[in-house]
């Protein structure tokens, strides 16, 4: 048996304990817990003293005994103390039962929802009373007597409301240690009703559903994520409230955040609870290791055969380039023409081959999406078919964003030559681009007949084409790794027109910052200052700590990147109230890294790695 069964054992056996009644009711008007005395004082039925019942059925078999007298409206009466009970506010009244008996009720709200309800049999004070009032002549003889009763009932109640008291402290503190515990979960927990109402949240909703508020006990579920993320929710949890658990994942239309779901149906009070975990990381490395996989093969592949094949191809080439400059016939003329084409196609393919399989680097720098787009397309147009119209829409803010200029424009080149070719005659291509405060997202589609139901699955798999022997398979395949190393994501698609391929890409702003850069060694300070003045940003150099502890007070200065090993000193040292970002060739654990606090960079970096560590230093100083 289980600590937390125990628990909820040991609290229910002293509840039971208890002389008095005790009920109580969650947020949603349902019976929480409740001891033995309550039972016996209202003399229910047991379904109505189980864990789930609803709080207008127990009211509606109260009204109907006559436990409030008699009632011209059942059902007015009944709704009349559910809207009260909603409504709940901290309260105490004696009232008399319809058996003659009298108690006392005593409520109070509990920090969760909910309340917790005291109900006292006055029976015995009450008839003391009487008495005092009736024979006040002959108080004489009793009086002595009564007192002593008197107080010993008060005795017992004084008991009795000690033992209440302790076990309404263990309950609050049950609920709170369970409520922290849930809310250190990098997770969102949660219980909704049947009408998909949340009644219990640990607050950790905005970690993995960015936009949706901390706070959402008494919303649906569609007011805090949106009717785009319900709409994907809703058939499951239909089918959990039906009784069948699910797990599943789906991809945040806000963020494009990657989601984990577990839906659990709760048997007891009816709803779902609901654990939701944010699997972004993983299914990026997922995917990655899959393509790289793909293109380790690739490599493998190529490796042995390409030098030989490269031999054969100048061969071919020298040959047939021999043959051209003869006097040839029309016919025989052509046939060298198309082999030459075909052998210069197959150099190109090798090229191409070696780059997919081949390491590559992001090189981020400031660029004008939106600018970048209309060359794209300007170079484009010339190249589509006799009549093929190419659209755009740009709805992008006046802004510079960090982008690897190249790899966007060969990537957007790359798919609008393939939706020219998937039209294959007239036909309209459309650029669409959008941004958000976390992506920018460019849509590419067309008019064609769309993908296939297999290149949907494997559009993005290297040397996969549905062009039937005139495709290499790699366009795709590039775009896709091209965007996941500038940390976005590639999605394929049919829409009513045709198909549809989505890129989504980090929307890092360009911070432009005045940066002194402290390095002693000549060389590597030339290529990092190319790095920072590539990034977008103006440069003081300083060439020992000396040097750079006369420069932090430079004004308009405001960011510092230092070696940590420095001729003179270290960089560890800088005295500033600016932020510092760190660069070192020691490996990580080293007890002199270890001792800085902030960003350190691992020479070498890359740009894109530079650019990510000075925009995390700007962050956190603000």
């Amino acid at each position: 048996m289980t600590s937390e069964r125990i628990r909820a054992d040991l609290t229910r056996s002293g509840l039971n304990l208890i002389g008095q009644a005790l009920s109580i009711f969650d947020a949603d008007l349902r019976l929480a817990v409740a001891n033995r005395k309550y039972q016996a004082m209202f003399d229910l039925p047991e379904d109505l003293t189980r864990p789930g019942t609803s709080f207008e059925d127990t009211i509606r078999f109260l009204v109907l005994r006559g436990e409030y007298g008699p009632q011209p409206d059942t059902e007015a009466a009944v709704a009349l103390r559910v809207e009260q009970a909603r409504a709940f506010q901290p309260h105490y009244f004696e009232r008399e039962r319809a058996n003659g008996r009298w108690i006392a009720v005593e409520g109070a709200p509990l920090s969760q929802g909910g309340w917790v309800t005291v109900y006292t049999d006055m029976t015995d004070i009450k008839r003391q009373e009487a008495l005092l009032r009736a024979r006040s002549a002959e108080l004489s003889g009793q009086v002595l007597e009564n007192a002593e009763r008197l107080a010993a009932t008060n005795r017992q109640l004084e008991a009795t409301n000690t033992a209440l008291q302790e076990a309404q402290r263990i309950l609050t503190r049950t609920e709170a240690h369970t409520r922290q515990v849930t809310e250190m979960v990098p997770a969102h927990i949660a219980h909704v009703d049947t009408d998909f109402r949340y009644s219990f949240s640990n607050r950790r909703q905005p970690l993995i559903f960015p936009g949706a508020a901390s706070d959402v006990v008494g919303m649906t579920v569609e007011d805090a994520l949106g009717s785009p993320t319900f709409a994907l929710l809703k058939p499951y949890l239909d089918q959990a409230l039906a009784g069948e658990a699910q797990v599943f994942e789906i991809t945040h239309p806000t963020s494009g955040r990657r989601i984990r779901i577990a839906l659990t149906p709760d048997k007891t009070r009816g709803g779902v609870y609901i654990l939701s975990t944010d699997v972004s990381a993983e299914v990026q490395a997922r995917e990655a290791l899959a393509h790289a996989s793909k293109r380790s093969l690739a490599a493998q592949l190529t490796s042995g055969m390409a030098h030989d094949f490269g031999n054969l191809l100048t061969i071919i080439l020298g040959l047939q380039t021999r043959l051209a400059a003869q006097d040839l016939g029309p016919d025989a003329l052509e046939d060298v023409q198309a082999t030459l084409a075909a052998a210069r196609r197959g150099a190109s393919l090798l090229e191409r081959i070696a780059k997919i399989s081949g390491p590559r680097e992001v090189s981020l720098q400031p660029t004008d999406p939106a600018g970048l787009i209309q060359d794209v397309a300007t170079l484009a147009r010339p190249s589509l078919n006799e009549g093929t119209i190419l659209d755009l829409d740009i709805n992008l803010p006046q802004q510079e964003l960090l982008l690897d200029s190249g790899a966007l424009q060969d990537s957007l080149l790359n798919l609008i030559l393939n939706s020219n070719t998937a039209i294959g005659g007239v036909g309209r291509i459309r650029i669409m681009a959008r941004a958000n405060a976390e992506w920018l997202e460019i849509n590419i589609s067309d008019t064609g007949p769309g993908f296939s139901d297999e290149a949907l699955k494997r559009g993005s798999e290297p040397f996969f084409t549905t062009k039937k022997g005139q495709g290499s398979g790699l366009g795709l395949s590039m775009v896709y790794d091209q965007t996941k190393l500038m940390g976005g994501t590639m999605r394929l698609e049919n829409c009513p027109t045709g198909a549809r391929v989505i890129l989504r890409l980090p929307r890092r702003s360009v911070i432009r910052q005045m940066v002194l850069l402290v390095e002693d060694d000549d060389t590597i300070r030339a290529q990092v200052r190319g790095q920072l003045t590539g990034l977008g940003h103006a440069v003081i150099e300083a060439a020992s700590l000396t040097e750079a502890r006369a420069m932090t007070d430079l004004p308009g200065l405001s960011l510092i990147l230092s070696d940590i090993q420095l001729g003179d000193g270290l960089g560890l040292d800088l005295p500033s109230a600016l932020p510092v970002v760190l660069m070192t060739s020691l490996p990580p654990g080293d007890p002199l890294r270890n001792r800085a606090t902030g960003q350190v960079l691992t020479k070498p970096f890359t740009p894109a790695r530079l650019a990510s560590a000075l925009a995390q230093a700007v962050q956190e100083s603000t």
